[in-house]
């Protein structure tokens, strides 16, 4: 059986030590599993916020629209009102300028119950 060995040069074992190089070798940083956490927690309590300050102008648009609708309520029975008045007045010179409320006679007090 022959073994295969490899020969290293003088000069490749030195390029981990040659000059002007560090011999340190760094790693590349990332973020620990706390730093992830808190950004993560963040990220949701933002979106988290901003989903509920949707959901409140949503609700917002609701008040105003049943505001709205409440005061369209009131006009019209207002306004159902108005026109029972109106024809109430109406009636009433309609029937002092007849002829049969002319014809009438004025009615008096003649007196009243006693118990």
């Amino acid at each position: 059986m022959i073994s295969q060995t490899t020969y290293v040069t003088r000069r490749e074992q030195q390029m981990t030590f040659a000059r002007n190089r560090n011999t340190v070798r760094y790693t590349k940083r990332s973020l620990g599993s706390i730093s992830q956490i808190v950004i993560v927690s963040m990220l949701t309590l933002i979106f988290g916020l901003i989903y509920v300050a949707e959901g409140t102008k949503a609700t917002g648009f609701d008040y105003e629209l049943s505001a709205v609708e409440s005061e369209i309520t009131e006009m019209n029975a207002k306004k159902e009102d108005l026109a029972v008045e109106r024809a109430r007045l109406t009636s009433v010179v309609a029937a002092k300028n007849s002829t049969v409320a002319a014809a009438m006679e004025t009615a008096t007090v003649s007196g009243y119950v006693a118990e």
